[in-house]
């Protein structure tokens, strides 16, 4: 039975681009822009899941940290 969708946890990525993991799945993509990233995670899932299991949405969950100086 095909998920409504599946959550991807996005960040930036230490050394230079972005990483996406998703959650509850053992799947990971990076990608040096956001746009190649979108691409990189669809194709990932197409991949992962049977085609009557594959979700019908991929949302991305944008997650950037910011250091502040006391």
């Amino acid at each position: 039975m095909a998920r409504d969708e599946i959550i991807f946890l996005v960040e930036e990525s230490l050394e230079e681009g972005f990483e996406a993991r998703g959650l509850g799945y053992s799947i990971y993509s990076q990608a040096e822009t956001l746009e190649e990233l979108k691409t990189e995670v669809r194709d990932a899932v197409r991949c992962h899941f049977d085609e009557a299991d594959l979700p019908r949405m991929i949302r991305l969950h944008m997650v950037k940290d910011e250091i502040l100086a006391v």
